[in-house]
């Protein structure tokens, strides 16, 4: 399997929007893996995860064609990951497609925003619960629940595609026990997870920041979740979260773990 991180900022991005704080600063300056936009990835430039704002962009840099893709899974409603306005561009006027090429996988107020806002389009829409898996082509997609918007199933997925499996995990906090549960007996190759919070951990616990990170490693590994050759990843960075790549980088190469960027593509 590979897997392409075409965005790992967090939903303002890095350098972030009428920002002055150090990270964004630093990123203006030195750009390179500084530079973040919004989060998604992609699988075996196929199965597209998420449909931020920066997608266009994100295509356009990889070098990838939206004609290619299989699927398209949403992991919940926030802007940064669900940008419905997206949508439009792939059908009659803007091009000849008179059908959306692909179906598109989502909670329950994902797929309801869709269809209230294009109930005459061509939209094939598939509504998704944590722990009900689904099959997409040759891929086995678990979604699991995120502790992240208490009004929705947030989800993160597993991907199982009979050789490897990976789970990508934005926007998670710290799980809840039928997730934990859930993941008992699960074997990773890879693992890309989210750091929002980096070194400024704040009170809300729909993010973690890196110590919950390691905590969250810790525990998989220690479950067996995690193997000695897992590939783990973090992503979805915020500048407010007071890491540039390079300290990230230093915080966590001692752990085995990588600090994930745009563009970064892992075989597995």
């Amino acid at each position: 399997m590979k897997l392409t991180m075409l965005g790992s900022g967090a939903a303002d991005g890095i350098p972030a929007f009428y920002s002055e704080t150090r990270v964004s600063k630093h990123a203006r300056l030195h750009r390179g893996k500084d530079v973040r936009s919004r989060p998604a990835a992609i699988v075996d430039d196929v199965l597209k995860i998420d449909l931020g704002p920066d997608t266009w962009y994100q295509l356009m840099r990889e070098g990838l064609d939206a004609r290619d893709w299989i699927a398209v899974m949403i992991t919940h409603s926030d802007d940064d990951h669900f940008s419905i306005d997206e949508l439009q561009y792939a059908v009659f006027p803007f091009n000849d497609m008179e059908f959306f090429g692909f179906p598109i996988y989502g909670n329950q107020p994902v797929c309801r925003r869709i269809i209230e806002r294009y109930p005459a389009w061509p939209f094939e829409v598939q509504v998704t619960k944590s722990f009900q898996t689904f099959e997409v082509a040759e891929y086995k997609v678990t979604p699991v629940e995120a502790n992240h918007k208490r009004d929705e199933d947030s989800h993160n997925f597993i991907i199982d595609d009979g050789k490897s499996v990976c789970l990508y995990a934005t926007d998670t906090g710290y799980w809840f026990d039928t997730t934990w549960d859930f993941l008992t007996g699960i074997k990773l190759d890879c693992l890309v997870l989210e750091c929002s919070e980096g070194f400024n951990p704040t009170p809300y616990n729909g993010h973690l920041d890196a110590n919950e990170f390691l905590a969250v490693v810790d525990r998989l590994r220690r479950m067996g979740t995690i193997k000695e050759r897992t590939r783990v990843i973090t992503t979805h960075h915020s500048h407010n979260g007071e890491g540039t790549h390079d300290e990230l980088t230093q915080f966590f190469c001692s752990y085995g773990i990588e600090v994930g960027y745009d563009g970064l593509t892992v075989e597995f």
